[in-house]
C-alpha cells in the first residue's frame, strides 16, 4: 500500500533497538518466545537457547519519520507509519469485539539481536510478538529473507501483513485467545494453527479498512489498495506457511508438525477478513480450516 504523504505518522508507536558488534545471543531464549517464533517460521528454533553476553543497547525513537511521504522511502518509517494505521483501526474494532483494547507497549525495530521479557533472540528467529512485555519485534532485514528464500513478491503492503498479523497477536492477548496455542499440540487442525490463521484474518480485515483510517486530522493513512498490492500480501502470507517453508527447509512436508496452516490456508483467512471483517475470524469453531 503507499501512504497518504501527508498523513501525520508522528505518534505511530515504533523504536529503533541496535547493537554494537561482537553480540553473542544468549540468557536462555525462553520456553514462550521459542515456541511463538517457531509458530510464524514454521520451524523447530528450540535450539536457539543457550549462554552468552550481551553488548550494549542504542535505542532510537524514529524521530525522524513524520509523514507518509518518509514511510514510502523508507521502510524503517513504513513500520512506524503501519503501527499508527493498526493502533488507529484497532482502537475502533476491538471493542466492537468485546475486547478491551490498549496499545501494544512497544514496537521495537532491532538488528542481529534484542532482550525480551520471553528471553533473548536474534535476526534468525524472524518477527514475533512476546505476551509477557506486549512487545513486538522485528529485525527488517527479515523481509529480504521472505523474498529471496522463501519467494514472497515483497512490496510495501506484504511488509506490512506480518507487522498487522503480529498486532492480531496482541489483540488475541489481551483477549485470553493467545492462551490457546500454548497447549504444546500441533498439527493442521489443532489450536497454534488455528491461533496464526486467526492473526491472518485480522491481519485481512485492517487491510480492507486501511484506507479509511486516518490520522488526528482525518486524513487517511493510506490509499486504496491495487491489485498488485493486493497480490503482493497474498504471496507474503503463502511464503510463510507450513508447507512451503517446511519443503525449503527441511525437504519435505509433515503435517503432524504444523503450527501455522498451510500456504492455502493462510490466503483464505487472509481474504476471509479482508472480505468479511474482523468479526469473520473465528477460526476455532470450524471443524476444517
Amino acid at each position: 500500500m503507499t501512504f497518504n504523504p501527508d498523513a501525520d505518522i508522528s505518534k505511530g508507536k515504533a523504536s529503533k533497538r541496535g547493537r554494537n558488534a561482537g553480540i553473542a545471543v544468549g540468557g536462555g531464549l525462553g520456553v514462550l518466545a521459542l515456541f511463538l517464533i517457531s509458530q510464524f517460521l514454521g520451524v523447530d528454533l528450540t535450539g536457539l537457547g543457550g549462554g552468552g553476553e550481551q553488548s550494549a543497547v542504542n535505542d532510537s525513537a524514529l524521530e525522524q519519520c513524520l509523514t507518509g511521504q518518509d514511510a514510502n522511502e523508507n521502510v524503517e518509517c513504513r513500520m512506524k507509519g503501519a503501527s499508527a494505521s493498526l493502533e488507529a483501526y484497532w482502537q475502533t474494532e476491538a471493542p466492537a469485539l468485546g475486547v478491551a483494547y490498549n496499545a501494544p507497549q512497544d514496537f521495537i525495530l532491532f538488528e542481529q539481536a534484542v532482550t525480551t521479557a520471553c528471553g533473548a533472540a536474534s535476526s534468525a528467529t524472524g518477527p514475533f510478538y512476546c505476551p509477557p512485555d506486549q512487545i513486538i519485534y522485528i529485525d527488517v532485514s527479515f523481509y529480504d529473507e521472505l523474498r529471496s528464500r522463501f519467494g514472497a513478491s515483497g512490496g510495501p503492503l506484504a511488509e506490512m501483513y506480518v507487522i498487522a498479523h503480529e498486532w492480531g497477536h496482541h489483540v488475541q492477548n489481551l483477549a485470553g485467545v493467545l492462551q490457546r496455542s500454548q497447549d504444546g499440540q500441533t498439527g493442521p487442525t489443532s489450536n497454534a494453527v488455528r491461533v496464526e490463521l486467526q492473526a491472518d484474518c485480522f491481519a485481512g480485515a485492517w487491510a480492507a479498512e486501511a484506507s479509511r483510517v486516518a490520522d488526528e486530522r482525518g486524513v487517511p493513512f493510506l490509499q486504496p489498495i491495487t491489485k498488485a498490492q493486493y497480490a503482493d500480501a497474498l504471496s507474503a502470507a503463502s511464503a510463510v506457511g507450513d508447507d512451503r517453508i517446511q519443503q525449503v527447509t527441511q525437504g519435505q512436508v509433515t503435517p503432524h508438525s504444523f503450527t501455522h496452516g498451510t500456504s492455502e490456508q493462510r490466503i483464505a483467512w487472509f481474504e476471509t477478513g479482508y472480505e468479511q471483517g474482523a468479526g469473520a475470524c473465528d477460526t476455532f469453531s470450524p471443524s476444517t480450516l
